[in-house]
This record gives structure tokens, C-alpha cells and sequence, in this order.
């Protein structure tokens, strides 16, 4: 800092120290890291990295989630004709990994599709918080868009090799008894806020 301002930087001490405490955080990051992570955890996240580290392990999900997409190339496969999920080597093409069995049956644009229909859902879900009558309808009803909004995003960028596997389910596509039931709770409470709007 004081070599800066001698050279007649203007550079303010509080950038100068969140600079450095970014450093800092980066370096201890590293520590906490291998310290209080258990094994399993260090490796589910350099598999997120670089799947190729653990091709047979903690990658191979994430590495044949990437090939079934791949595979449905503009139109799919056909509906039941997928190699990757038909075949076995998509594990939990159920769940989990549902975005990837439908873009290689489907292709990009059932995945599109697919897509524009949770962004319809998530846009509603906010309309509906905006034309809420009271506060506490509003802040339900956004936190339910929000909650489908990180549903859609971390699943699917999850089956696109993006984001870590984490295990959440796709909303009204992944087959779950109580992942479909607090949907459908969501939902009701979506229609519950929507129609009250004019009540006084």
C-alpha cells in the first residue's frame, strides 16, 4: 500500500485490505479444505472439476450424464430408444439424472422445450408474488419461484457436468413420492395466493 501511494496510485486502504483478504480467504480455503473434508467429499469435488480423475468412480456419472446428452444430438434418439439409460450405463435415469434420459431421447429440442416450461413456471411463480394482496403472500409465493428456479438450474447443470452432483431432484420430472408431494404443496399454495389476490 504504501509503494502505491507513492507512485501516486489512488488506491483506498479498504480495496487494498479486501484485496488481500481475498488472498488470505484463498489460502485457507485450502486448508479447510484438506482438513475438515472427509475423503469421499474431497473427491466428489475434483471429480467436479475433472471427471476424467475418477472415470470409474466418483466421475462416472457425471461423464455418461455428458455422453447420453450428447448422443440425442438436434432430435433425439426416439422415445424408449436411448443406448446410455436403456442400457444401463446412466445410473439413476429416474432421478437424478432424468434431464439427461430425455435430451438423449429427445434431443435439444425436447430439451428446449423442457426448459421453456420451467421458465414459464418459475415466471408465473413471481407474477403471481407480484400480484399478491398482502406481504406474506408475495414473499411465499417468490420463495417457491425461487425454489423451482434452484431446483431447474442445479439439476440440469448437474446432469451437464456444471455444477457438483448434488442429488436434487428435477420438479414434476424426477420420480420421488416427497419430491412430487412438496411440489404439488407448492403448487397449491401458488394457486391458494393467485386466486385470494382480490379478497379484502
Amino acid at each position: 500500500y504504501w509503494f502505491l501511494a507513492k507512485l501516486k496510485f489512488g488506491v483506498k486502504k479498504k480495496h487494498f485490505f479486501v484485496v488481500y483478504g481475498l488472498i488470505l480467504a484463498a489460502f485457507l480455503s485450502t486448508k479447510i479444505f484438506s482438513l475438515f473434508l472427509k475423503q469421499y467429499q474431497r473427491q466428489r469435488l475434483l471429480a467436479f472439476l475433472d471427471p476424467a480423475i475418477d472415470p470409474l468412480g466418483a466421475g462416472y456419472n457425471v461423464l455418461q450424464s455428458k455422453i447420453a446428452i450428447g448422443s440425442g444430438r438436434i432430435f433425439g434418439k426416439g422415445l424408449f430408444s436411448s443406448t446410455q439409460a436403456r442400457l444401463g450405463y446412466l445410473p439413476e435415469r429416474h432421478t437424478d439424472f432424468i434431464f439427461s434420459l430425455l435430451s438423449e431421447e429427445m434431443g435439444f429440442l425436447g430439451s428446449f422445450i423442457v426448459l421453456i416450461l420451467y421458465f414459464i413456471l418459475v415466471y408465473r411463480s413471481f407474477a403471481i408474488s407480484l400480484a399478491a394482496r398482502d406481504r406474506f403472500g408475495n414473499l411465499v409465493a417468490a420463495g417457491i419461484g425461487t425454489m423451482f428456479a434452484f431446483y431447474c438450474i442445479v439439476n440440469i447443470g448437474m446432469t451437464m457436468g456444471i455444477m457438483p452432483a448434488t442429488g436434487l431432484p428435477s420438479p414434476l420430472l424426477s420420480y420421488g413420492g416427497s419430491s412430487l408431494l412438496s411440489v404439488y404443496f407448492a403448487l397449491g399454495l401458488l394457486f391458494s395466493i393467485y386466486t385470494r389476490r382480490f379478497v379484502h
